[in-house]
């Protein structure tokens, strides 16, 4: 058993980051792509160049949240092989280096076992789950087993969620809340209202006070930036995803680095 407690070493990264008058940069990748070697390189990069928090994408064929450039990412990991029980493994590796959430999708976690993942995850050090396809209604057996093994449970609110339910969402997550900044899927593509955004954000603000963080489109320095303002973590996928696709090993590491320095300078919060 992993003896520091990665849920608080979550906390305390987000906690690090408001301190020091920042939002928390927060990155996905996908596990295996384009191959578990590369993927393990490219952490150990990130951590490296100041990546606050991980999200690891667990390939999946039928991923409804992810836009064409991460769905193509999981694709080329599925193809390489990549099985949970390897990236079970890296997570153990290097969980020391970096708060590393698991991302997947219902179907996977159920096959495997809702006890048995949430204790593997455990286990091996993971920071948390998010499983995007799961809505408030049925999280009951999915956050019961991760809570009893001390996981956090980070839940997405749309852009049509209602305020309501905006909140009782809020109440049920655990680590921070997935603020979802556009309608559609994972991508550089169809950028976020910035301004409704941060209306969203504000309003969240008064039903909770746990770390609100945004993805979905935030790609840029520029958007990073903006969101970083007003929000305590910004979250960056498919372009962090597409800043070394198509190259592998130590070529691939160096420029997932590169784009995450890119933005580290564009954290600085105005409060």
């Amino acid at each position: 058993m992993i003896e520091a407690s990665a849920a608080d070493r979550l906390s305390q990264r987000l906690r690090d980051a408001r301190q020091n008058k920042r939002a928390a940069l927060i990155g996905y990748v996908v596990a295996g792509d384009p191959d578990l070697e590369t993927t393990e390189l490219v952490i150990t990069a990130l951590a490296d160049a100041g990546l606050d928090v991980l999200e690891l994408g667990i390939p999946y064929s039928d991923p409804l949240a992810d836009g064409p450039t991460v769905a193509a990412a999981g694709q080329r990991a599925l193809a390489a092989g990549t099985t949970l029980e390897a990236i079970f493994g890296l997570v153990e590796r290097l969980q020391q280096l970096v708060p590393i959430i698991l991302f997947t999708y219902f179907n996977p976690v159920f096959h495997y076992g809702i006890e048995r993942f949430a204790e593997r995850a455990a286990r091996v050090g993971a920071s948390g789950l998010i499983v995007p396809d799961i809505t408030l209604e049925e999280i009951s057996e999915v956050r019961g087993s991760l809570q009893s093994k001390g996981l956090p449970f980070p839940l997405l609110i749309s852009p049509t969620t209602e305020p309501t339910r905006a909140g009782k969402i809020a109440a049920a997550s655990d680590g921070f809340v997935y603020v979802v900044s556009r309608l559609g899927v994972t991508g550089e593509d169809n950028r976020p209202d910035l301004a409704w955004l941060r209306s969203r954000v504000e309003q969240l603000r008064l039903v909770t006070d746990k770390p609100l963080a945004v993805g979905f489109g935030i790609s840029t320095p520029a958007q990073v930036a903006a969101v970083a303002d007003w929000a305590d973590g910004v979250i960056v996928g498919g372009g962090l995803v597409s800043s070394y696709s198509g190259s592998s090993g130590v070529t691939a590491a160096r420029l997932a680095a590169s784009y995450v320095s890119s933005l580290l300078g564009a954290l600085a919060r105005g409060d």
